[in-house]
């Protein structure tokens, strides 16, 4: 049975979590920050608090850590010259596109993907804040669809063949139960291979990191507010690795925030433990 849109629908709400908490620490543009975000960010504070209270993990620790983490392997990627445009799934509220639009001019295409009725609020979003400097498009794309008008296939024609592509999707893995993980890795592999230099980059939270007792407070909450499970199908780093070169990676390779200490701030807060960035390379052509 395919998942439908409706699946993919639930997301939504901590979509806008997230974009409320980078806008609120100066991570993307206050812009980015909705009234449902607030919400939710102040429904979640009296457990954020209680758990910084007794040394444990905030979702605002673990949020930024993996974005500034990302952004910086991005920029890495961009740099070098082997990614001239990008594909961001399920992007969301994110400031990335806009960010990185305006940074790199014509010397990226950036496209942001997510469900029809929030790709349209990002559209609106963008809009009112005037043009990037860049070229920043934002497309409808069900990511569980596997064929069709919102389908990652359609959209993949419409990129260019001649230069390299980075793929991402950051807060969307734990929410697709393991065969459908396992479907997006695949159909990402698969799409990254077939330009002349392919990466992904995500978040994903390991079950032995995030079995906690105020981790398993954090997830019910999550779980209830998008009206389905959270999954945590790898138990270590090593399985994880090996589910993506499985898929159809060349390499794969799960780091830990605090790797970057030295070189990025804030990614060794409140809970930047609890998430691991994958880095995985897709074969070449």
């Amino acid at each position: 049975m395919t998942p439908s849109s409706s699946d993919s629908a639930r997301i939504s709400p901590t979509a806008h979590y997230t974009g409320y908490v980078w806008a609120r620490h100066g991570v993307g543009a206050r812009e980015f920050a909705t009234s449902q975000g607030r919400l939710a960010w102040y429904g979640l504070r009296p457990l954020m608090a209680a758990s910084r209270a007794f040394g444990g993990p905030t979702l605002e620790g673990l949020l930024l850590a993996r974005h500034r983490v990302m952004d910086h392997l991005l920029t890495e990627e961009i740099t070098s010259g082997r990614v001239g445009q990008v594909l961001e799934l399920a992007a969301g509220m994110s400031p990335r596109g806009r960010s990185f639009a305006t940074r790199f001019g014509d010397r990226i295409t950036y496209v942001e993907a997510d469900l029809p009725g929030m790709a349209e609020r990002k559209r609106r979003t963008l809009a009112r804040m005037g043009p990037s400097a860049g070229r920043h498009l934002v497309e409808a794309v069900d990511v569980l669809e596997e064929s069709g008008p919102l389908s990652l296939a359609e959209l993949s024609g419409r990129l260019d063949p001649e230069r390299g592509l980075a793929v991402i999707t950051e807060g969307l893995l734990s929410y697709l139960e393991p065969a459908a993980l396992t479907t997006l890795w695949t159909r990402i592999a698969q799409l990254t291979g077939r330009f002349p230099h392919g990466v992904y980059l995500s978040d994903l939270h390991l079950g032995q990191e995030n079995s906690g007792p105020l981790e398993s407070a954090t997830k019910r909450v999550i779980s209830t507010v998008v009206r389905g499970r959270l999954h945590f199908p790898y138990t270590a780093a090593t399985d994880a690795e090996a589910a993506l070169r499985g898929a159809g990676f060349a390499t794969a390779t799960l780091h830990r925030p605090a790797e970057f200490r030295d070189i990025l701030p804030g990614v060794d807060g409140p809970g930047a433990d609890r998430v691991r960035i994958i880095e995985a390379r897709a074969p070449k052509p």
